[in-house]
Order: structure tokens, then C-alpha cells, then sequence
């Protein structure tokens, strides 16, 4: 076990499997404790407590953070990881699906941000990680709805990052570019051949190695350092993990 982390409190939304659950993996291994916020039960991990959390429901946000606070005794920083995804052709985007994508995408890094900024507050300041995506930078055919609520969740970033730079609390976004269950569920809805050809476009757009990283390998450590003190001159980027997906 590294110490990078040891004392830190740490909540993490969608940590039930993923890169949440790999988050909330590493940070405990570096020496933080983690609340471990998600709507589906997170898998047990010493240093971690489970509370159940919808990121789209502020009175839900507000009770899940005051639990959680109250067993870390304070707050040092949030990943807010939780997400989802939906596709569709822009001209037939339903009302109940664009809803979606906005109250857990944007909505839910509101609802989070917003309760996490008065335990950092009173800390002395922290670190917020929000989780968007190339597709709010680069848009996403197919997923023009994900994708405007990610642009969102961007566009909220760099706000808060400057207005709550005064209180020594960091705001960051990640753009992951990671092979999740959630990516999996993605590929399973193409054919054979759309998803031979996934793969090929997949392989020309990443410069290192053709194909989505690795949670474990290729995210944790990024997040780790992020969290931690090393970071604390850092704020109001997006910082892409992709593999070269989003180079400019």
C-alpha cells in the first residue's frame, strides 16, 4: 500500500463497478478512505462504506454526502464518476431519453458538486473530479444527446473552477477513454460487421495501441495524483486519458 493518499477522504459516485469502482480500489490502496456512492450496491472494500446514491435526486445527494461526511469526519475530495449513455440519431432523440442523459449526466454533477462544495469549504479546500467525455468536445453521432450533456458538464467545470478557486477548491473534468462495462453494453449493440468496423476506426483514431486503456492500469494512477496534494495548482482543465483520442 502507498501512503500518496493516507488521510483522505474521498467520496466517488458511480463506484459499483467500472472506473468507479476501480477508482475507489486505488485510492483505498493509496491510503484515503472512500465513501462509495452509486444506485446499485458497490462491491465490499476495507477502507470503504457503501451508500446508496441517485445523483439525479438533490434530496438524495444531500442525505448520501451528509452519511458519507459524517462516517469519513469531513471531505477532501469527490470523483463524481456517475453516468449514462444512450444512443440514438439526433432526429430521433426521445423527450424520455434526452431527460435521462441530463439529470444523471449534467443534473447529477450539479447535485454532487453543489453538496460536496460545503464540506470542502469548511476543509479549507479539495479537489472535485467531474467525468465528461470527447464526446462533449468532439461530439458523438449516434449520441448528440450524451453528448450535449457532457459539453455541459464541461462548460460547469470551468465555471466553478474559477469561482471557487477562492476557496482553495480545485475543479477539474476527465475525458476518460476507457474499456468499461458500459462500453461493452455500447458494443453489443452493433452488428458484426458494424462493430469490425468500431474496430478499425477505433485503431486508426488512437495513437497508443488502437483500443480503449484500462481502468486499473491507465486511469487509477491519473486519479490518485489528482486527489492528492501534487495536483493543487490544477484547476479548470480537462485532461484527456484516452490514448491520443482527443489530441487537438
Amino acid at each position: 500500500m502507498s501512503s500518496e493518499l493516507k488521510g483522505k477522504r474521498i467520496i466517488v459516485t458511480g463506484a459499483a463497478r467500472g472506473i468507479g469502482a476501480s477508482a475507489a480500489r486505488a485510492f483505498v490502496a493509496a491510503g484515503a478512505r472512500v465513501a462509495a456512492l452509486d444506485v446499485n450496491e458497490c462491491p465490499a472494500l476495507e477502507g470503504a462504506r457503501y451508500f446508496r446514491c441517485d445523483v439525479a435526486s438533490r434530496a438524495g445527494v444531500n442525505a448520501a454526502f451528509a452519511g458519507a461526511a459524517d462516517w469519513l469526519g469531513g471531505l477532501d475530495a469527490l470523483v463524481n464518476i456517475a453516468g449514462v449513455e444512450r444512443a440514438a440519431p439526433a432526429e430521433a432523440i426521445a423527450d424520455a431519453d434526452w431527460d435521462l442523459m441530463f439529470d444523471v449526466n449534467a443534473r447529477g454533477t450539479l447535485n454532487t458538486n453543489q453538496a460536496a462544495f460545503e464540506y470542502l469549504r469548511a476543509a479549507g479546500g479539495g479537489r472535485i473530479l467531474n467525468f465528461a467525455s470527447a464526446a462533449g468536445v468532439l461530439g458523438m453521432p449516434g449520441c448528440a444527446h450524451y453528448s450535449a450533456a457532457k459539453a455541459a458538464v464541461l462548460g460547469w467545470t470551468r465555471t466553478v473552477a474559477k469561482e471557487w478557486a477562492c476557496h482553495n477548491i480545485t475543479v477539474n473534468a476527465l475525458a476518460p477513454g476507457m474499456w468499461t462495462p458500459m462500453y461493452e453494453t455500447h458494443r453489443q449493440r452493433m452488428s458484426a460487421d458494424e462493430l469490425a468496423a468500431h474496430d478499425r476506426m477505433m485503431a486508426m483514431l488512437i495513437p497508443l495501441g488502437g483500443k480503449l486503456g484500462d481502468p486499473d492500469r491507465d486511469m487509477a494512477p491519473v486519479l490518485v495524483f489528482l486527489a492528492g496534494d501534487g495536483a493543487r495548482f490544477i484547476t479548470g482543465q480537462t485532461l484527456a486519458v484516452d490514448g491520443g483520442l482527443m489530441i487537438p
